[in-house]
């Protein structure tokens, strides 16, 4: 059975840093890429970045390219079976659920239907 367990969430200040972390089991973990979406109150759910099966590829969502860009990376470490997203100058628009997905094929996808494994999602709340 494939678990996705996401932590780091919680509470900071608008301007603070967060790092998410998803640890991955049940399947190859090596052989798929990652992604990270978040849903804010009331909207959609929304892609924020992808990496590949290797790590040596990674997108970041044409929507939040230019919000995340230089604040958002995403990473991985395939010997630990965890993915990361490491958040800075956070900001009160970046407040959302936060989720990873574990992705069908080893190349960087975008849709959520191109993911068949998520998590729980863990909470980032940015305040003014």
């Amino acid at each position: 059975q494939v678990q996705l367990v996401e932590s780091g969430g919680g509470l900071v200040q608008a301007g603070g840093s967060l790092r998410l972390s998803c640890a991955a089991s049940g399947r190859t973990f090596s052989s798929h890429a990652m992604g990270w979406f978040r849903q804010a109150p009331g909207k959609d759910r929304e892609f924020v970045a992808a990496i590949s099966a290797s790590g040596g590829s990674t997108y970041y969502g044409t929507d939040y390219r230019d919000s995340v860009k230089g604040r958002f990376t995403i990473s991985r470490d395939n010997a630990k079976n965890t993915v990361y997203l490491q958040m800075n100058n956070l900001k009160p628009e970046d407040t959302a659920v936060y989720s990873c997905a574990s992705a069908k094929t080893s190349v960087v996808v975008t849709s959520p239907y191109n993911y068949d494994y998520w998590g729980q999602g863990t909470q980032v709340t940015v305040s003014s």
